[in-house]
Formats: structure tokens, C-alpha cells, sequence
């Protein structure tokens, strides 16, 4: 019932104001002394020009815009909606001038030209400003309520462009975040001593603290778009320095149409401070191999895995196989998918990749025509204990995969490798790199589409750095690093799972895609910023100890070998490496030396020989368990031999 009333209240007063504006262009374009024909031809043709106008204005959905909400795009589609009906009533003028000298009843419609464009004006100002007072009053009596519940903080904002003229505005219509912006710093001088949407411009961030302390600043929020890691460092540092907390709003290059989600403001994170641009993709690209399709996930439990499948939805395949073989893994992500996954039928396989029969049975029942193999070991040291395991898993648990995608007439088939395929130095690199050689032999002959992404570390995934570190810092420390020089290439995962969607929608068959990762990160650098981050001090409350490189470690990773000749693609943040594809004879029989040394000797040694032979480029040469770390000044970094972007 309220519903109604409030309905039937908005379009009287719709109606209502434009018989007003056209009674008001009487009078304005007469000066305030209309003549008497005119009058009564006014009140004669009111209800029918009102009725129009409205009509227009549902025509272009004006009314079912909430008023309380009301903003660019609705004054916009205002706007439209008042000139069509305006450019109607010329046509109508138009005609019935004409016809008048035939039927003189029409000389009722002839309505000045100049009251007509008077109309137009006030008709738009009028159906604008009484939704604008709506919102107007609305948020005043919010900002009351919620100013009597809670406390505002007075918040230094840093970055007075875009931006934070958007930040500032959702700020002013969201008093119950209990954030209050009392002044921008921006190191671009020019805007120093400017007002942004009623804020001023303070000072640049170098005068951070004695501009917080003087306006009463009590925590500082960061609203630059696309800010440099090394930026937010030194921004977080100086408000270290203040004693003040660091706040931003991650992903705010994502804001669409004029909004930003607020309610994700939180604490400066680990990777904010890798400043990682954010990734443009191809979406129709994307959408044209998996829409309406059956898509298959290997490993869909795992860090990569289940981002993927959280992105696959996105994008409406038909049916997404989410294949597990662990059971926790799986019915975690099929649970929180049901929720996201809207008409996407989602399949919960319980099975190994290792498994033939089992996986037989994934793509007899469900006729994938996309593939994404996630499924993999990945723990370096782990693998060095256990190669037989880990060769059993990521060389021969893909070929399975692969054969029967092959077998299966699927379009596509993306496989997820690493950048420790590269001159690998650990068993888990090398099974990685057979397990390529064994997609590019299958490309060869194959009408699937086989590629293959390689990329880096991805941030906090399961059992990587971050969650390690972070378990040291909660439990007192030391935080254990193995050696002052190790760096990593890294990257958040959902930025590699978009960029592994976008590699394989550009996939013809054969590739190895690399990842630009950007530049190397000191393993002991996001220790001591997570130290930081922590509200600790290195030395002070928390020890960083080197433990010493670990078996199949290297000091510096590698993307791609100048051997193979990684060319830039349409991409800029995805390079092609143009390797050279092993015979399929020497792949069949490198294949074959290691089933036989898993199988029959199960020996360490035999299996690492195999992998030598299979990979002539597998060094196996990481230092001793208890190798002592170098001097940093020692240690000098390998080149990335991927080409260089920008």
C-alpha cells in the first residue's frame, strides 16, 4: 500500500510541476502580462502538454529512478526525456499552424515558439530539482542519525585527483562509515591551495605530519589510482613516522560509472605495496571461448584453481566441472560457488588427474570443449623428498589430461606452469618443464588448441611466503628468510588467473605464454614490510633470521630463456615464447625412461637422471639444506631474458 501511495504522490507531483513550468513560460516570454487568447489557449492545452511530457519521461524509464538517488545519469536521461517531448511540441506547433487556415479549432495548439523553449528550460530544471531535494533531504536526516550513533574520524586524504573527488563525494553521502575528510595532501603543487568537492588542498605528502597534526587528522586514507608500490611505501612509512594509520581503498582503478565501494577501505596490505597495474583484458575475447560452453577445471581447490573457477562464472559457461581430488578442497569451492554461479551448472568431480579411468569418465560424462589444468605439486623442497610423487602428478597426471582432451575433441586446453620450468634447478621445475614438452608434442598433431601460461609466485596462495611469515609474526617471531638476496617475481592471484583467461582466448596452439610479472621482489623486503604492516619493528619486536637456500632453490627466478625468444603479443602484459618443440619420438621416449624409473625403482636418483635426460637444461644445482647464506654483496641478480615492457 505504501508502495502505491508513494507512486501515485511522485506522479502528481511530476504532473504538477510541469503545468507550472508551462504556465511559468507563459508568463516569462510575455513578460508577465500574457495576452487574453493566449491564456486561455494555456489552460486549454495544459493538461494535454503535461500528460505529454510525462509520457516522455516514462518513456525513457525516468520514473523508475529512485529520487533519493538521483545523479548524472538520471539528470542525463531527464534531459532526453524533456527535449524529445519539447521537439514533439514543435512538430505540433508545426502542424496545427498549418492546419489552422483550413479548421480554425486548431488555432487552439499554436503555442509561441519562445514559451515552448522557456518549457524546455524550466520543465528540465523543475523534474531535476525536485528529485534533487529529495536527495538533499534525505541525506541530511541520515547524516543526522548517523552522526548521533557514530563518531567520525577526522581523515587526511592523499591524492586530490579523480579519484579522491570521488571518494570524497560517496564520503559525504555515507556518514555511517564514520570517516571525516578534513583536508587533501597531493604532491602536485598546482592543485595545493585548491578545494576538491569542498575539501581543501593542504600541503604535498612530504608536510604529512605537521599538516595532520594541525587540522586534527587522526588516520590517513590513501586515494591515488594506480599508485606505485614504492609510493605507498614511502606514504605508509611517513604516517608510521605521524603515529598515524594508513587506510586505503584497494581497486580503485575498477571504479565504474561514478562510484566506489567504500565499504573495502581497510589497512594498507601487502600488495599494495608491489603497486601492480591493474590488468585490461580482452572480455569479449574471453567471453567468445567460454560462454554458453563446458568448462573443465583441474585442480579446481587450489589457490589457482578455485580463482579461476570464481572468474570462469563471470563469464556464464553452460557447466563448470570443478575436478578435486581432495575433498575438504572441493566441497569448499563448490560451496561458495553455488551462491555466484547464477545459471552456470556446477559439477563437483571428486577425482586425480593421475587416474585414468577416473578421468575417462570427466570427459566422456561432461564433453568439455575448455580445459584449464590446474592440478599440480608445487612445494619445491617437499618435491626434493618426494620426486617420484611429484613426476607422477604434474609430468604424467597432465599427459592423462592432455591425451584424453586430445582424444575428446576439446577446443582448448590452457596448462598452468611456473617460471621454475626455466633451467630448472629443482625436481618440481623440471616436471613442470616435461610436462610442457609434453603439451607442445600433443599441440603438434592435435586440432586442440594446446597452450600453456607460465608464470611466477602469486601472493598468498596456499603454504607461500606470505601465510609463513605472517604465522612467525603472530606467534612472536624469528621471521625466517632463506638468504638476504632471494627475490621473486610476484603477482596477486587474481590478476594472474584473469591474465591466464586472456592467454588462453589468444592461444593457436603450441605456445608457452609468459606472464610480465614485473620487477623482482627481495623475499626479506616483504618480510620486514609485513613486520611493518603488523604494527611491529624489525629488531625491536620481531628478529628476521636466514635459514640458508633449501634444496632445488634458486636465488633469482627466471620467466623465459633467451633461447627462446619471448616476443611481445596484443597483450602488453603477456609475451609468446617461441620454443623450439622436441621431437615427439624423444619426448615419447624421455616419457618412457620415467615411468620406468617411478615404477619399477622408485629411486631417487633414477628419477632425477630421467629428468636430466628428458630436460638437458636441468642443473640440479641448489646449495645443501644447511648451506649458509652469502653476503648480500656477493650475490649478483640473473637477467630476465622476457623482453621488457613499457
Amino acid at each position: 500500500m505504501r508502495k502505491h501511495l508513494t507512486r501515485a504522490s511522485q506522479i502528481a507531483v511530476d504532473l504538477t510541476v510541469l503545468s507550472l513550468a508551462y504556465a511559468l513560460a507563459f508568463v516569462i516570454r510575455f513578460e508577465g502580462v500574457p495576452p487574453t487568447v493566449l491564456v486561455g489557449r494555456m489552460f486549454l492545452t495544459m493538461p494535454y502538454v503535461a500528460v505529454l511530457l510525462y509520457g516522455s519521461l516514462v518513456l525513457f524509464g525516468v520514473p523508475r529512478f529512485a529520487w533519493r538517488y538521483v545523479g548524472l545519469r538520471e539528470v542525463t536521461r531527464i534531459f532526453a526525456a524533456v527535449a524529445v517531448g519539447s521537439l514533439v511540441l514543435v512538430a505540433t506547433r508545426v502542424v496545427f499552424g498549418v492546419l489552422q487556415h483550413q479548421h480554425p479549432y486548431f488555432r487552439h495548439g499554436v503555442v509561441p515558439y519562445g514559451v515552448i523553449a522557456t518549457f524546455f528550460g524550466l520543465a528540465l530544471v523543475g523534474i531535476t530539482g525536485v528529485r534533487a531535494l529529495r536527495r538533499m533531504l534525505a541525506e541530511r536526516a541520515s547524516g543526522q542519525t548517523h552522526r548521533a550513533t557514530r563518531e567520525r574520524i577526522p581523515t587526511m586524504l592523499v591524492g586530490a585527483g579523480q579519484a579522491g573527488f570521488l571518494v570524497v563525494r560517496e564520503l559525504s553521502n555515507h556518514h555511517d562509515l564514520g570517516i571525516e575528510p578534513v583536508g587533501f595532501l597531493d604532491d602536485d603543487t598546482l592543485k595545493v591551495g585548491t578545494t576538491v568537492h569542498g575539501i581543501p588542498v593542504l600541503g604535498t605528502t612530504s608536510d604529512l605530519g605537521a599538516l595532520c597534526a594541525q587540522v586534527g587528522a587522526r588516520q590517513v586514507l590513501i586515494t591515488i589510482a594506480n599508485a606505485p608500490g614504492q609510493d605507498i611505501r614511502r606514504i605508509r612509512k611517513l604516517c608510521d613516522d605521524a603515529g598515524l594509520p594508513a587506510k586505503i581503498i584497494p581497486g580503485i582503478y575498477e571504479i565504474v560509472g561514478g562510484t566506489v565501494n567504500l565499504s573495502r577501505i581497510r589497512d594498507v596490505a601487502i600488495q599494495d605495496l608491489l603497486g601492480r597495474e591493474p590488468v585490461a583484458l580482452d572480455l569479449d575475447a574471453i567471453a567468445k571461448d567460454i560462454r554458453g560452453r563446458t568448462v573443465l577445471v583441474t585442480g579446481a581447490g587450489g589457490s589457482i584453481g578455485s580463482e579461476l573457477c570464481r572468474q570462469l562464472c563471470k563469464f556464464e559457461p553452460a557447466t563448470l566441472v570443478l575436478v578435486e581430488r581432495s575433498e575438504n578442497a572441493l566441497f569448499n569451492i563448490h560451496r561458495e560457488l553455488l551462491p555466484l554461479a547464477g545459471d552456470v551448472e556446477l559439477v563437483a568431480f571428486v577425482g586425480d588427474v593421475g587416474d585414468a579411468t577416473r578421468m575417462t569418465a570427466a570427459f566422456t560424462e561432461h564433453r568439455p570443449a575448455v580445459v584449464f589444468h590446474a592440478a599440480a605439486h608445487k612445494h619445491v623442497p617437499m618435491m626434493e623428498w618426494n620426486p617420484g610423487e611429484v613426476v607422477k602428478n604434474n609430468v604424467f597426471g597432465t599427459r592423462t589430461v592432455a591425451t584424453l582432451a586430445h582424444e575428446h575433441g576439446v577446443d582448448a586446453f590452457v596448462m598452468i606452469s611456473t617460471d621454475k620450468a626455466v633451467n630448472p634447478s629443482s625436481v618440481m621445475g623440471a616436471t613442470k618443464r616435461v610436462a610442457e614438452l609434453v603439451i607442445q608434442s600433443l599441440a603438434h598433431s592435435s586440432k586442440t588448441r594446446f597452450v600453456t601460461v607460465r608464470f611466477g609466485n602469486v601472493l598468498g596462495s596456499a603454504g607461500s611466503v606470505i601465510p609463513i611469515f605472517k604465522e612467525q609474526i603472530e606467534a612472536g617471531g624469528p621471521v625466517m628468510v632463506t638468504h638476504p638476496e632471494m627475490r621473486r617475481y610476484f603477482m596477486t592471484i587474481p590478476e594472474a588467473c584473469q591474465l591466464v583467461l586472456q592467454a588462453g582466448s589468444m592461444g593457436r596452439g603450441g605456445e608457452i605464454f609468459v606472464l610480465d610479472m614485473g620487477e623482482p621482489v627481495k623475499i626479506v623486503d616483504l618480510a620486514r614490510d609485513l613486520i611493518a604492516l603488523s604494527g611491529l619493528r624489525e629488531g625491536d619486536d620481531i628478529e628476521i633470521q636466514f635459514s640458508g637456500v633449501r634444496p632445488g632453490e634458486k636465488l633469482f627466478e627466471e620467466l623465459s630463456t633467451s633461447e627462446e625468444q619471448a616476443d611481445k603479443t596484443r597483450h602488453s602484459k603477456i609475451f609468446v615464447g617461441r620454443v623450439p618443440r622436441q621431437d615427439p619420438e624423444r619426448v615419447a621416449s624421455s616419457l618412457a625412461a620415467l615411468a620406468d624409473a617411478v615404477a619399477r625403482t622408485a629411486s631417487p636418483d633414477a628419477i632425477r637422471a630421467a629428468l636430466r635426460a628428458a630436460v638437458p637444461e636441468f642443473a640440479q644445482g641448489a646449495p645443501k639444506p644447511d648451506a649458509a647464506p652469502a653476503e648480500p654483496a656477493e650475490a649478483a641478480p640473473t637477467r630476465l631474458a622476457a623482453p621488457a615492457v613499457g
